[in-house]
């Protein structure tokens, strides 16, 4: 499975990184907001993005919604890793397309829980 973790952290992009290693997941590239995001989704075919919301240039719900609007990228799963965690928030990013949602701090156990839910739905 290959993954495009987009965070503006290095450090949380590192985490996610491990984290997905800690589950077998090894096939990780980065991003560090919405846009160089979008450029490497259309170089490159991705099974998952993963991404968090609040970054500079593009967020990642500007992100998502520009995903769900690129024909080639409609199926995409996404799964949003936020410290945002208002109800109200949480359905918005739904609403724009996220498949799945995981708030600020998880554990592998929790990131992996969620992959498998997106890949049984895929």
């Amino acid at each position: 499975m290959r993954i495009l973790a987009v965070d503006d952290s290095a450090t949380m992009r590192r985490i996610i990184r491990n984290q997905l290693k800690q589950v077998g997941m090894d096939e990780v590239d980065e991003a560090q907001n919405g846009r160089e995001a979008l450029t490497m989704l259309g170089r490159a075919r991705y099974d998952l993005l993963i991404t968090d919301w609040n970054m500079p240039e593009m967020c990642g719900l500007d992100l998502v919604t520009e995903v769900r609007k690129t024909d080639a990228l409609k199926s995409l799963p996404i799964l949003m890793v936020t410290t945002i965690s208002a109800k109200e928030d949480i359905v918005t990013a739904l609403k724009a397309g996220v498949n799945s949602y995981v708030v600020k701090p998880f554990d592998a156990g929790t990131l992996q829980a969620k992959i498998a839910q997106l890949s049984a739905v895929k």
